[in-house]
């Protein structure tokens, strides 16, 4: 199961823990300076869903000069997978926050291919690539033992149960960034960061850049800048690390849970939901405008494609319905994926062009 069937939701239930000391409120200039998509390296459930590098290079191409983004959030496992691809979009111009992205492994395990990666990246950098690296997302839900879970789900499901020690996770989850910092930093010679959970706890001092995954949904503009205020406070530039929705009426209201659409099978919707890539693109979009009001650093959309989630035209079945992804895998067989299976933009995706192209535009004048 990937990351785009277990977001962010839940680890909002976490509190007790105290922030520690802030620096004085810095101004920030007006407008973003990166805007990208997530675009995942990962195994997929069938040879043909997997990364590869040929269809990597045509997406990052349409990332690129279709949808006019100027970044790219590379996150998954497999060091060769992601420097191949922080490589290719950073021959077409991107900007690349690379974040090395592995679950339910040992601990040293995950910061020995946090290390492999950010080395990897360094030496992008010195060849002149604009590229960031982030020490991972969200490890309440990815690491074992920092709350109880075999794995993510069973971690999502005590989250949201209270079936946890709220100190002593938090604990675990300071000494584990610190780690995750420590190893970061002596890979890479650039700009570091972590993307945490919205209602995270962590001491933003270890780090460059703040990095949040915001799934956020208010009724007024006001409500989103007072919770964004929270993270521009340290003084620092903020990356949305994550932002987005599901493909269904009401989903943006469900947050990070949104994914959560899906019967045990996984193979068919489980409620009576209503497909609206509408409402996928009016949320994104405002959400994007409300990022550049505030004056943040980036922010990327998660995320390009799910591959295992494809859009059918028996509703019951159109898996797509609950990915966050802005363009929709068709698939040639009903049942299973061939190798030439395609991807079409959805509403998202034309919204996103549109809104990027203007940005660049108003950057040029």
């Amino acid at each position: 199961m990937t990351r785009a069937q277990f977001l962010a939701g839940a680890a909002a239930t976490v509190a007790g823990a105290t922030l520690p000391s802030l620096p004085s409120r810095a101004s920030v200039p007006r407008g973003l300076t990166y805007r990208g998509v997530c675009y995942e390296v990962a195994d997929g459930a069938a040879p043909a869903t997997g990364w590869d590098g040929v269809r990597m290079r045509s997406d990052l191409k349409a990332i690129a000069e279709d949808l006019h983004a100027n970044a790219v959030s590379v996150f998954g496992g497999g060091v060769r997978r992601l420097a191949q691809t922080a490589e290719e979009a950073a021959r077409r111009g991107l900007h690349v926050w690379l974040q090395p992205r592995l679950g339910d492994v040992p601990r040293k395990d995950i910061l020995d291919h946090l290390g492999e990666a950010g080395r990897e990246a360094e030496q992008l950098r010195g060849q002149g690539a604009s590229v960031d690296l982030s020490v991972g997302a969200e490890f309440v839900l990815f690491v074992p033992g920092i709350v109880p879970g075999a794995d993510a789900l069973e971690r999502v499901d005590n989250l949201l149960s209270g079936r946890y020690d709220p100190a002593r996770m938090q604990r675990r989850l300071s000494a584990f960034i610190a780690d995750a910092a420590k190893v970061g930093r002596s890979a890479f010679g650039g700009r570091l960061s972590y993307a945490a959970a919205e209602d995270d706890v962590v001491d933003w001092s270890l780090f460059d850049v703040v990095g949040v995954d915001y799934y956020s949904s208010f009724a007024r503009r006001s409500q989103h800048l007072r919770a964004l205020r929270r993270h521009t406070r340290w003084g620092k530039p903020v990356a949305i690390a994550e932002f987005g929705t599901c493909t269904y009426e009401g989903a943006a209201r469900r947050g990070g849970m949104a994914w959560d659409a899906l019967d045990d099978s996984g193979r068919r919707l489980k409620r009576d939901l209503v497909r609206s890539e509408r409402a996928q693109a009016r949320y994104i979009v405002e959400l994007l405008r409300i990022f550049e009001s505030a004056g943040l650093d980036s922010a990327t959309v998660h995320q390009f494609v799910t591959p295992d989630s494809p859009h059918r035209r028996e509703h019951r079945y159109d898996l797509d319905v609950a990915s966050y992804g802005i363009v929709k895998p068709i698939w040639a067989k009903r049942s299973r994926p061939t190798p030439r299976w395609h991807w079409e933009p959805k509403a998202a995706f034309r919204a996103l062009a549109r809104e990027y192209d203007n940005a660049t535009a108003r950057g040029s004048l």
